[in-house]
């Protein structure tokens, strides 16, 4: 008789008894990787036609100067960085807590043969949208003659 290992988010797990005291204190001491998943990244999809690649992400509250844009060598890296700072102007508040955010975001994907110098991109309403071209020369089919 063979036993099920059941697989899920955190990797295989033995359901043995003593893997609920691991997963008690997991549960009690770690963060969820959904939650931490959630702030160390952001949603992308990618759409292929013809021509180009469309890269969509999800970027609500970022502002264009603070995300880059960089593509090297086929890797395209987004990046997303915000900080809130601290308004000390107005002394006449008294604050017994204070909350700021910082977030630091970012994603890489890879994209051969492209056209690198006509790469665009726009943010509209937090959403990031990046044109890749594909090289023209590319498209071309090539009869080959049997000798």
């Amino acid at each position: 008789m063979t036993n099920l290992v059941r697989r899920n988010g955190f990797g295989l797990q033995n359901r043995g008894f003593e893997d609920f005291y691991n997963m008690m204190d997991s549960f009690f001491n770690e963060e969820f990787p959904s939650k931490r998943t959630n702030m160390e990244s952001f949603k992308v999809d990618i759409i292929e036609n013809d021509n180009e690649y469309t890269v969509e992400a999800e970027l609500p509250g970022f502002e264009k100067e603070d995300i880059s844009i960089e593509f090297d060598e086929g890797r395209l890296t987004l990046k997303a960085e915000k900080s809130e700072a601290i308004d000390e102007s107005d002394k006449s508040k008294n604050y017994i807590h204070r909350e700021r955010k910082m977030s630091k975001v970012s994603r890489r994907m890879y994209f051969k043969d492209v056209d690198e110098e006509n790469i665009k991109a726009s943010l509209d309403k937090g959403v990031l949208n990046i044109q890749i071209p594909k090289k023209a020369d590319l498209q071309r089919v090539k009869n080959i003659q049997i000798d």
